[in-house]
């Protein structure tokens, strides 16, 4: 009779056990509004100083890490918002994407192909939700959310609440609320959390302000008083998220991922938001899930576009991604800690800026090599970023067949994207706020 009941007792356990380990994740992809590389206290190159703040205080984000793999170099896939956004939903570069810039109307791929839309077809009990900034004409609901704010703009996050700063706390509360009605009803869910924060004008509680007035200064856009607390505001509600998940037990099968759209001026790398240099590029980015290894660190360069096949490989493996997506999984990387290499369809980074900055440009990153190009004066400058992390040292002059190589697989890349008229517009040094591919 004990025996029975102990082999029925281990048969149960074993039954949960296998349920628990088919379990669909959840995902939870936290994504910051123009946080640059060193914006929080969490060092993103563990030999580098500087990769971290040294005011800013980010302590559920220390937590997360310590909890995580941290990338060194991970990339935002384009400068500026609105692109870098339009390229995380599709899973490809802005020009192959033909959405350039904020203007761009003519998309190459359908909304079918969409990160949520693909992993409801990979999982359809999935339910999914998008809070905060948009920025595109293109709606969330198109995209596969369930549930959404509908198209949001930068100017929605100023919260006339002095208790909802950039509208964080609420954005927060409701997001909490989505997962617990999901939990309660059975459901696997994706929710991109997308704060204003720490995009200007600053806005942070009055209390935490307080911790920081002896930087004061100016007021403004420049008070770093008011952008330091906005920092740590945000940090509460990212700490706030990771206590739900621990209440609603659903912690352990929780994927979580949090970055910034892109990159900002860093006081060490080279140019900031809305240029090419890796200042405007290089992002935060921390992970945290089931079978990801604790307190890692990861050097293998990655990009913002990566995250449909990253999230698609956690919750349906195996699944078919959409031919042209250009992105890989970080799993493999996650799995090990941090160590190895990963696999993209299309092994280079591509970047192109040609609104909003005095020379228009375009970038490819190929191994550590990077390749900076100038259309007005037809220049490349050529760096290796294993040994020169701040672009100071131009080697297209020492290494010209090298330089002219990536030039000529850069101008490729753009060519198939945009079109042969935005091409020879651009060789002419002219500059189109949109695409000419039709």
């Amino acid at each position: 009779m004990n025996l029975r009941f102990s082999l029925g007792c281990l048969s149960l356990l074993l039954s949960v056990a296998a349920h628990c380990a088919d379990r669909a994740p959840n995902i939870v992809f936290i994504l910051a509004d123009d946080q640059a590389w060193n914006g929080t206290s969490v060092a993103m190159m563990p030999s580098e100083e500087a990769s971290r703040s040294r005011v800013f205080q980010t302590p559920h984000l220390d937590r997360l890490a310590a909890q995580g793999v941290t990338f060194s170099q991970a990339y935002a896939a384009h400068c500026k918002c609105e692109c870098s956004r339009a390229a995380i939903q599709m899973g490809r570069s802005t020009t192959t994407l033909n959405a350039p810039d904020k203007s761009s109307r003519n998309w190459s791929a359908p909304m079918s192909e969409s990160l949520v839309n693909v992993l409801k077809r990979a999982n359809p009990a999935y339910r999914a939700a998008h809070l905060g900034k948009w920025q595109w004409f293109h709606t969330p609901a198109s995209m596969g959310y369930d549930v959404s704010d509908g198209i949001t703009r930068n100017e929605d996050g100023d919260s006339p609440d002095p208790e909802d700063p950039k509208r964080s706390f609420s954005l927060t509360e409701r997001a909490n609320a989505f997962m617990e009605t999901q939990v309660r009803e059975g459901r696997p869910f994706f929710i991109q959390l997308s704060y204003y924060a720490v995009h200007p004008q600053a806005q942070a509680l009055k209390s935490t302000v307080a911790k920081y007035t002896d930087m004061r200064g100016g007021g403004g856009r420049g008070d770093r008083a008011v952008m330091a607390a906005m920092t740590e505001d945000l940090d509460t509600c990212v700490g706030s998220l990771m206590k739900k998940l621990e209440d609603l037990h659903i912690a352990d099968n929780t994927l979580v991922i949090y970055t910034s759209d892109n990159g900002g001026r860093t006081g060490f790398l080279n140019g900031g938001k809305g240029d090419l240099g890796e200042g405007g590029l290089r992002v935060p980015l921390i992970v945290r899930g089931p079978g990801i290894k604790s307190a890692a660190y990861c050097d293998e360069p990655v990009i913002s576009y990566d995250l449909t096949a990253t999230v698609l490989d956690f919750a349906s493996p195996g699944f078919s991604l959409p031919k042209d997506l250009e992105g890989g999984s970080w799993k493999p990387l996650l799995v090990k800690d941090g160590t190895g290499k990963m696999q993209r369809p299309v092994d280079r980074f591509v970047w192109h800026q040609a609104v909003e900055v005095a020379h228009h440009q375009s970038a490819l990153r190929r191994g550590d090599f990077k390749l900076l190009y100038f259309w007005d004066s037809h220049e490349g400058l050529l760096f290796d970023l294993k040994k020169d992390l701040r672009e100071t040292r131009d080697l297209a002059r020492e290494n010209p067949h090298l330089a002219a190589k990536l030039t000529q697989e850069l101008k490729m890349h753009l060519r198939a994207g945009l079109g042969e008229a935005a091409m020879t517009a651009m060789e002419r040094g002219e500059a189109p706020l949109r695409s000419r591919k039709r």
